[in-house]
């Protein structure tokens, strides 16, 4: 069998490339080793740069349906248990004022909690409406790569049957455990199984406890351990009856029973419910968290991408988003490789663009998660502690003390710490590639950062930069300026005086045989900027033009009109697509 990519596994980073090469009309094969998509809730947290890229692949609608907006859940609660003493609360993901205005400018789309057993299925569900051939219970067996490619073993567990698959790429999206990166020996620098955790989704009204203070997730905080997440954490599936409760564990004093009866009973005694509320186990799993990233994510015809190239703890929930994007990266470069219409170059700009992407997260996962051992250590508690002596010093902490106004100034900072893990906007929206050969940069510097840029996402149009959003005006109809460009296109972005560029840019279309859409964006241009918006962000002027990539990041700019906007353009489109390069293996 013969195909242009393969790609190896089928979760959020398999079934997101593979709907995408499969619009972009690339013959590939998707398949995974398991039956089907992933049975538990896992990832949940949805931001907003992954919600811009399911509305291009236009499928933002049919999350929404099955998802809850995170401002409706603008809560971060820490407790000694869900009828105990409440020790903090703060806002989360811009659900409260102090942050709603920076999530809402920065992007048309809104943050969603959604399980990741859900999402994948509706993914899958896009995957066949589009003709994607995805198999699932077919197992890759042996792989190798090649001068012209890659030849792959696949075989089909129900079956045995096997098949050879030859394919000019290959994508391994096959997890933290991937068999092709194994396989093909790719470096990895990090700790790997460094925490042991067991996960639990659980079926329980707790509507009673949680309704009147709605959060994504309840941080448990009892006496007697020091664990980077506390005695555990809750986290809504559904609100407020389905419920995953993740808890740390040390696997030198032993396993834990993962008997239903003794599942429940820890659950009782963690969230302090009643003995006669109705529980229910639907799943347990035990995992390891990982502190790795791959060192390359390119080697020769085979590429890493999602949880196969960067391992994390879920904190900041960062795992599954960080996945969709990669995959939004990739495949359209992909496409124009195999299609001939770029060189091969082009797809080395990939490693060059999201490996320090994914360095970057693990360490802020990483960095978040010890942010978190400062609060039982705040509060006193200690592993081995009595309870009595915990609840002491908790009891002491809200009172009028000596010492304890101390210790509650150092409890805000650390509560206020949190914010880098749940209301990082900067850190979701504003990846910046500063070393690509798939961008044209213009020998000026990024703008420097005016805030902290975890927390705070400061657009430029800068190239490497990601398209600002801005709403606009089309025909009377309001429409964010990262919807003008049709899905899987590259766009040139122009204002009043962008006349010559458009009659450039439907010459080096032609020539380069690529669509290329031009927009007109400013005071009353077909999209009409009423508001002003972006003129304040646009960094460009009336004359000037922006080469915008599908993946929406910025693949070249020209400040201002040009004496050969024609030339100028070929250029700049040429350099991104590989095409001197390619010229010159032709």
């Amino acid at each position: 069998m013969d195909v242009d990519v393969l790609v190896v596994g089928a979760g959020m980073t398999g079934l997101t490339t593979s709907i995408l090469l499969e619009e972009y009309g690339v013959k590939a094969l998707t398949i995974s080793k398991h039956r089907g998509t992933a049975p538990t809730p896992r990832a949940h947290i949805t931001n907003q740069r992954t919600m811009e890229v399911f509305r291009d692949m236009g499928i933002e609608d049919r999350v929404l349906e099955v998802a809850t907006k995170l401002t409706t859940l603008g809560n971060g609660v820490m407790a000694t248990s869900l009828t105990g003493m409440e020790i903090a609360r703060y806002s989360c993901y811009g659900g409260g004022a102090a942050h709603a205005s920076d999530f809402s400018t920065a992007s048309p789309s809104e943050m969603v909690n959604v399980p990741q057993h859900i999402v994948e299925k509706l993914l899958l569900d896009r995957a066949r409406e589009k003709g994607a051939d995805v198999r699932f219970g077919n197992e890759l067996v042996h792989i190798e790569d090649g001068a012209k490619g890659v030849v792959a073993r696949i075989r089909n567990r129900q079956t045995k049957e096997e098949y050879t698959v030859r394919a000019r790429y290959a994508v391994a999206a096959d997890g933290g455990r991937s068999s092709v990166a194994d396989k093909l020996g790719f470096g990895f620098t990090g700790e790997s199984g460094f925490m042991s955790m067991l996960s639990v989704w659980l079926e329980a009204d707790l509507t009673k406890y949680t309704a009147h203070r709605p959060a994504a997730i309840y941080l448990i905080l009892q006496p007697g351990n020091a664990y980077w997440v506390g005695s555990g954490t809750c986290v809504v599936v559904k609100p407020f009856t389905e419920w995953v409760l993740n808890r740390q564990y040390d696997a030198a004093d032993g396993e834990p029973d993962t008997s239903d009866e003794a599942i429940i009973s820890h659950a009782r005694k963690v969230l302090g419910v009643p003995d006669d509320l109705p529980m229910r186990v639907k799943d347990a799993s035990k995992w390891q968290v990982n502190n790795v990233v791959a060192s390359e994510y390119r080697r020769g015809h085979v590429f890493l991408a999602g949880d196969a190239a960067h391992r994390h703890p879920p904190a900041s929930g960062l795992g599954s988003n960080t996945c969709v994007q990669d995959a939004y990266n990739l495949a359209w470069k992909l496409a124009l490789v195999t299609s001939g219409i770029a060189g091969d170059r082009l797809l080395d700009s990939y490693n060059q663009e999201r490996q320090p992407v994914g360095k970057q997260i693990v360490a802020h996962a990483i960095q978040t998660l010890y942010n978190m051992t400062k609060i039982p250590e705040t509060l006193g508690f200690r592993k081995g502690q009595a309870l009595e002596d915990g609840y002491a010093t908790l009891e002491s902490l809200f009172s009028d003390d000596p010492g304890a106004e101390d210790r509650r100034a150092r409890l805000e900072e650390v509560v206020k710490l949190q914010d880098r893990r749940s209301n990082a906007v900067g850190l979701h929206l504003g990846n910046r590639y500063k070393d690509s050969c798939s961008i044209v940069y213009d020998g000026t510097p990024f703008p420097e950062y005016k805030q902290d840029p975890v927390l705070y996402y400061e657009p430029t149009t800068h190239p490497g930069g990601y398209l600002p959003h801005a709403f606009v005006e089309h025909k009377g109809r309001r429409i964010s300026t990262l919807d003008i460009i049709p899905h899987a296109r590259f766009g040139l972005i122009v204002g009043i005086g962008g006349k010559s560029w458009t009659a450039a840019a439907s010459q080096v279309s032609q020539e380069l045989g690529v669509e290329l859409s031009v927009c007109p964006v400013g005071y009353r241009c077909t999209y009409d900027d009423v508001l002003g918006r972006w003129s304040a962000l646009r960094e460009i002027k009336d004359g000037g033009a922006l080469l915008v990539r599908p993946d929406r990041h910025i693949a070249w700019r020209s400040v201002d009109r040009v004496t050969d906007p024609t030339q100028a353009l070929r250029s700049a489109f040429s350099h991104v697509l590989a095409r001197n390069i390619l010229k010159g293996a032709l």
